[in-house]
């Protein structure tokens, strides 16, 4: 049968419980993939913002925003936008049940025990499909879960050990994966035109550059080098423009001191005016880089 077992709210910084429902269920393989939530609990931070670990006849679906994870067991014929309906539902009424401060300042295990109640009903509720048609719609969680769907975590990931989690480096820190990017602007695309258009003229004279060594071998190959940096760090920021990657903002000012530094070493072969393009084109493009952030979930209080 197709149900919610269980349900529970953690802190993301320390995995410390904030409340839970009521658990009647005795079975060991449910037992066994509670272990796990608890392990996953303890490094939430590590993870992507919506994830699944299946485990067994049963999927552990969470969810994480403002610095707060909602977590539940289900079994694995459940369906996924119900799953993450349900986390859903937990998520808007913990944030206007409870504030920042509070959940902060919390010190005990189960400090919001009350709020059990809502999980119970909220549990019951989802365990049976017919009292759920009017009150939630599907179809948007659907469009969401298909244009970011939850990542795929493995038992490995948990990496429990007599109860807890090993503290190794994460391999997702930084944006999640399959993650969308806000929508692009007239100056972003501006931004990208300009960047072709200096990479293409680097490549151009760095062509030339090459002609000129073959006919002269006086000529100076290191200006050769420099137009090509300079090609691929105008063509790298239009790539991270266009795409959400790692530590996005950083490559992206790593890329324009590349171009300031090719630049000034091409200062015998520019004038004042040609660098100055170049170098206002590559922080125009860093600073679209930086605004253009990837897609976070908002909590919807109208639904």
């Amino acid at each position: 049968m197709s149900m919610v077992l269980f349900a529970s709210v953690v802190r993301v910084r320390d995995g410390l419980p904030l409340s839970a429902s009521t658990d009647y269920e005795q079975d060991r393989g449910l037992q066994e993939t509670k272990k796990h939530l608890k392990g996953l609990s303890k490094k939430l931070s590590q993870f992507p913002d919506r994830c699944t670990l299946k485990s067994g006849h049963y999927n552990v679906n969470f969810t994480s925003s403002l610095g707060v994870g909602y977590m539940m067991v289900c079994t694995d014929s459940y369906p996924n936008v119900l799953a993450f309906c349900f986390l859903d539902e937990l998520q808007r009424e913990f944030i206007v049940t409870y504030d920042t401060k509070r959940i902060n300042g919390a010190i005990r295990p189960y400090s919001f025990i009350e709020f059990d109640t809502f999980i119970q009903k909220t549990k019951q509720r989802y365990n049976s499909p017919r009292s759920l048609s009017t009150k939630i719609n599907l179809t948007d969680m659907q469009t969401e879960i298909k244009l970011r769907p939850p990542y795929q975590l493995s038992v490995e990931d948990v990496c429990l050990t007599n109860g807890f989690a090993h503290h190794t480096p994460s391999k997702y820190k930084g944006v999640a994966p399959n993650q969308m990017l806000e929508p692009v602007t007239l100056a972003g695309i501006v931004s990208c035109v300009l960047s072709l258009l200096c990479g293409g003229l680097n490549l151009l004279r760095g062509v030339h550059a090459i002609e000129s060594i073959l006919q002269n071998e006086d000529e100076d190959f290191n200006y050769v080098i420099a137009f090509f940096l300079g090609t691929t760090a105008c063509l790298y920021q239009c790539y991270l423009f266009a795409y959400c990657t790692v530590w996005r903002s950083g490559k992206s000012f790593l890329c324009f001191a590349l171009i300031c530094l090719c630049n000034m070493y091409l200062y015998e072969l520019r004038n004042v005016w040609q660098i100055l393009f170049h170098v206002t084109v590559g922080a125009f493009a860093t600073l679209q880089i930086h605004i253009r952030r990837p897609q976070g979930k908002a909590p919807d209080y109208t639904v």
